[in-house]
């Protein structure tokens, strides 16, 4: 059976990056299994030259099998292994604009841009439109988006995609970034900020953006879809329809104020904030949709965060690949991931 090393993207951040190959390797099993047929196995982590791979065997990888491949959130380079030589596999990622768009903003707090779309991976992996991954415009939504690194790497990916927060600092950065960014890059869209009223009353501001891939969609009338709403996450379907994202990724709050005042006050922890909020995003996924959930588990428990899922009447995924994403960020922080579909 053909081997294969996947060379592991270098990160700036060396505690992420210490974790990153372990990190792969459950990604890439779960790829394996969802999206490629289970023909991945032998998963394991070398050094060739001195230097970090994942090794795996794969039966027969075919052109579109080495797309998906393409986008995994660490992989830098692919290589068959011929002996003692390393033939090189090209890879095309997803990729629809310059990659400064997930890595030029800079701010404290700022969530690891290649967590967030290993996030966004097994979200569309687990779900029942992994076989889409490639060819669909997907719908992501991030109900507790910040400043906007899920809904840029989504952007990424050509998918549409909405965000929530009621940061308000948080919601004026992030307006102000993505239609700088636009008209630096020269790239077709429209993008504005309004209002949103109820019974007469202002109850949140919405930032929405038509963006071109490039000129051409863009004049068919082509164009992804964004949009960030200024509000309370539990709120959530207050904006949005039932059952119109395909796929929702979420970085709970690792023990700080942040994401909703239900209860009269911000949530420190995840676990109030994820029993008030989950039944309202439960009902934005469409049958077959996951979601994906990050947080610290030096403030919750995994089984806690399961069982806040289960009670949302969404399906864990707690078993396999799925059980190794637990890494350090730093001494207070050790982040999982939990998946659940609907």
């Amino acid at each position: 059976m053909p081997t294969y090393a996947l060379l592991v993207r270098p990160a700036l951040n060396r505690v992420y990056a210490d974790s990153s190959v372990d990190l792969m390797a459950a990604e890439l099993a779960v790829f394996g299994d969802r999206a490629l047929g289970g023909r991945i196995g032998g998963i394991e982590p070398v050094r060739i030259g001195g230097v970090p791979y994942l090794a795996f065997e794969a039966d027969s990888l075919d052109e579109r099998d080495v797309r998906y491949l393409a986008n995994l959130s660490s992989a830098y380079a692919l290589f068959e292994r011929q002996g003692d030589l390393l033939a090189p596999v090209e890879l095309t990622p997803l990729d629809k604009f310059d990659d400064d768009l997930v890595t030029i903003q800079k701010y404290s707090g700022k969530t690891n841009e290649h967590f967030t779309k290993l996030m966004l991976n097994l979200a569309v992996t687990s779900s029942e439109f992994a076989g889409e991954m490639l060819d669909r415009r997907l719908r992501v939504l991030d109900p507790l988006c910040g400043r906007g690194t899920t809904l840029n790497q989504a952007l990424m990916y050509g998918y549409d995609t909405a965000g929530i927060d009621l940061d308000a600092k948080d919601f004026d950065a992030y307006s102000a970034f993505l239609q700088t960014w636009l008209k630096r890059k020269r790239i077709k869209h429209t993008a504005d900020v309004t209002r949103v009223r109820r019974d007469g009353k202002v109850v949140a501001r919405r930032l929405t953006a038509s963006v071109g891939i490039d000129k051409e969609s863009y004049k068919a009338g082509d164009a992804l879809s964004l949009d960030y709403v200024n509000a309370d996450t539990t709120e959530a379907p207050r904006f949005h329809r039932a059952a119109t994202f395909d796929i929702i990724v979420a970085d709970a709050p690792y023990g700080v104020q942040h994401g909703s005042r239900a209860g009269g006050g911000l949530h420190r922890g995840p676990l109030e904030l994820m029993r008030a909020a989950l039944p309202g995003w439960a009902r934005l996924l469409r049958p077959g949709g996951t979601i994906a959930l990050s947080w610290n588990t030096n403030v919750a428990p995994r089984t806690a965060l399961v069982d806040a899922l289960a009670e949302a009447e969404l399906t864990p995924l707690d078993e396999g690949a799925y059980l190794g994403f637990s890494h350090r960020v730093d001494q207070a922080i050790v982040r999982d991931v939990v998946v659940a579909r609907k």
